[in-house]
């Protein structure tokens, strides 16, 4: 395998396991730059990027990295590229379950949207009415999209405001309508944008001191749509940012289109100002599909990909995943990857035997407040000392702990690790992420540590 086959064969797991909003934004134009020794160096196309793949998506890679080869030992991230021989990959020698060449399935069976994301819009231009299922589950918010279109920067419908649980389709449905609107407005400017990247956009403009040319950039667009607003929610300065670009895009009828989790009375760290800006908008709820939404929807996927199953087999999938749309894809993806493994049609007893592996698998459940009171009891001190912000020199390392844990076991953001941990800025969470990553490569007893404070964690009520 060349080091590009290797790249394809990682994305293509790390795909399945991440949301599709974070798969483009943060593996877009990425690469194997080299590899020697053991150490595999990771092309990225800016230092945000090489962040976050660092301190959010490393151990990931490393584990997808090493399911192709044991003597891997390190990834490294690069801004560019190094221009060096690519050694041939040593594969393991013994595997009782051959993992197959990716690159030799279609990728149209497959799937693994490895996205031509247009990069002036940001909109990866499978996401069409035309591929979104409607449902009664969504049936409100698909009305609301398609009266944006029909006249944006409206009475009522600025902005519009799609929010409902992972996986259900809105980011489909936000970037259908940017779609459309190029479509049919072809000189017109649209950004599409995740909250984490305009968030990343921003500190790079304030570092640089740049952030004059940053707000001409985004104010001259006629549709800005911002996905997962809720994470600007965490910083007193992003959402002051966004407030200004709101009024001044709002001004100037250009429409605004934003999704969350939750909607807006439920985020709670949003200030009141950009609350009542959002509600004066038009909401529109995407809840969970019902059965035969589910079935349409697999369907629709199956005469995309141009893959044919059974009735039964289609039935199993959706009666057996009914949590989401992402969750729901996630099993076709695994289905579809057994059928081309071993060549054969896959019946309704088998594709039961392979989701009942994923729905069957053991979930380890916790809180951030489990974390902190783990770590307050492992350390000895007190709870009020984490969470509050005293300095003293037999917190720190406590408190870094209790950051590092909330942010590997439970992905939260930063900048909400450092409210809830002294009211510390998200640079502060990020560091301490950082060290006790760093320590961990020479630290043996801070491994042993860690791993006491997870058992408290996942075996105290």
């Amino acid at each position: 395998m060349n080091r590009e086959d290797i790249w394809k064969s990682v994305l293509a797991e790390l795909e399945l396991t991440i949301s599709r909003a974070s798969f483009i934004t943060w593996f877009r134009e990425t690469s194997i730059a080299d590899m020697n020794d053991g150490v595999v160096t990771v092309s990225v196309p800016n230092g945000f990027a090489k962040s976050w793949l660092q301190d959010k998506y490393h151990k990931s890679i490393v584990r997808a990295l090493r399911g192709l080869a044991t003597d891997i030992r390190e990834v490294q991230y690069v801004v560019g590229a190094i221009d060096r021989p690519m050694p041939v990959l040593r594969p393991k020698p013994v595997r009782f379950f051959p993992r197959p060449d990716v690159s030799d399935i279609p990728q149209d069976r497959l799937e693994l949207r490895d996205t031509v994301v247009d990069p002036e819009s940001g909109l990866n231009p499978r996401y069409t009415f035309e591929h979104f299922i409607v449902g009664s589950f969504n049936e409100l918010a698909h009305a609301a999209a398609q009266a944006v279109v029909q006249n944006p920067g409206g009475a009522g419908y600025n902005p519009l405001f799609i929010y409902g649980g992972v996986g259900l389709g809105k980011t489909h449905l936000i970037q259908a309508i940017g779609n459309e609107f190029l479509k049919q407005n072809p000189g017109r400017r649209v950004r599409y944008m995740p909250s984490e990247r305009y968030m990343g956009e921003v500190v790079e403009a304030l570092t640089s001191k740049t952030m004059n040319d940053l707000k001409e950039r985004y104010r001259a667009v006629d549709v800005l749509i911002i996905d997962d607003i809720q994470f600007i929610a965490r910083t007193e300065k992003m959402q002051e940012e966004f407030f200004h670009l709101f009024n001044s895009l709002y001004e100037r009828n250009k429409q605004i289109i934003i999704s969350s989790d939750k909607p807006p009375a439920a985020i709670p760290t949003l200030e009141n100002r950009l609350r009542s800006r959002f509600e004066g908008g038009q909401l529109a709820d995407v809840g969970s599909p019902d059965i035969e939404t589910r079935l349409a929807i697999l369907q629709t996927k199956l005469k995309t990909r141009n893959v044919a199953f059974s009735e039964d087999v289609i039935r199993c999938i959706a009666e057996t995943i009914s949590t989401n749309i992402r969750d729901l894809e996630g099993a076709l993806n695994r289905i579809i990857l057994r059928s081309s493994m071993s060549n054969a049609p896959i019946d309704a007893e088998e594709a039961k035997r392979i989701l009942n592996q994923v729905v069957s698998a053991p979930r380890r459940f916790t809180s951030y407040k489990k974390i902190i009171r783990a770590v307050a009891e492992f350390y000895d001190v007190s709870e009020k000392d984490l969470i509050n912000r005293s300095r003293r020199k037999e917190i720190v390392k406590p408190r870094q702990i209790a950051m590092y844990l909330m942010r590997d076991e439970l992905k939260c953001s930063f900048p909400f690790i450092g409210e809830k941990l002294g009211k510390k800025d998200h640079t502060t969470a990020i560091h301490a992420f950082k060290k006790i990553m760093n320590d961990l490569t020479v630290d043996p007893t801070l491994e042993v540590e860690l791993k006491s404070v997870r058992e408290k964690i996942y075996t105290n009520p």
